[in-house]
């Protein structure tokens, strides 16, 4: 039978006007917010030996999950079945004991994570970059540590320590321990997520003006997670 050619131009009609209304939905747009940590220890130290004057710690990092925004394991848990389990996990993406931070990748972890120092105020990244990632045990460029018995070969780390080196700049005189003014730390996370941080105090509670009597080795620091692979950091 054949088809009245008045209906088939109009289901031809009906057709085009379906084919314009079906159009596929916008992705919701990706909202990211500043998120701070704020008394992350680091490894505090919970006396003095009588005899050497040395600070006393248990010597071990404590490990945060950036997408959690919480800590995995603190340097005050000692239990070693517990230390090796969530350790050799990929559910922190970065660790801090003292002044040397460690990534989860390379010599320090299972992840995927990686960094780099960028000398670029925090507000001004907006874009985290395709390359120059350094995963922890890979890092030949750092200097020299001046260390009471002499100088130490420089940190394997992904961020070097020592003063003026990597984050931070110790004033001998006010024994005062600052965050660098304009260097923002970009990585990628455990699981290859892009993200920057700032690190905005070394003492606990974030005294303003820093305080060197006040407990150090408490990191505050601010930090803008990409969740989904983009190096897209513009956050609102």
């Amino acid at each position: 039978m054949k088809t009245p050619v008045a209906f088939s131009i109009f289901f031809g009609f009906v057709l085009l006007l379906t084919g314009c209304d079906s159009t596929d939905a916008e992705p919701e747009p990706v909202v990211l917010n500043v998120r701070i940590a704020g008394n992350v220890p680091a490894d505090p130290a919970s006396g003095r030996d009588p005899d050497t004057g040395a600070s006393i710690s248990n010597n071990l990092f404590t490990l945060y999950d950036l997408e959690a925004g919480s800590i995995l394991i603190s340097s005050s848990q000692t239990d070693a079945a517990t230390r090796q389990r969530d350790s050799t996990s990929t559910a922190w993406d970065i660790g801090f004991k003292g002044t040397t931070i460690i990534f989860n990748g390379g010599t320090s972890g299972p992840g995927e994570a990686a960094a780099q120092m960028l000398a670029q105020p925090f507000a001004e990244v907006v874009e985290a970059p395709e390359g120059g990632y350094i995963a922890d045990g890979e890092n030949t460029s750092c200097p020299e540590v001046s260390t009471p018995v002499g100088p130490v070969p420089g940190s394997p780390y992904a961020i070097c320590t020592g003063s003026d080196n990597g984050w931070y700049s110790y004033n001998a005189g006010t024994m005062l321990l600052l965050p660098i003014p304009g260097r923002t730390i970009v990585l990628k996370t455990a699981s290859g997520n892009y993200a920057k941080m700032r690190i905005m105090s070394y003492y606990q509670n974030n005294p303003d003006p820093p305080d060197a009597s006040v407990p150090s080795r408490y990191y505050t620091f601010e930090y803008v997670l990409r969740p989904d692979g983009s190096r897209d950091l513009t956050s609102e």
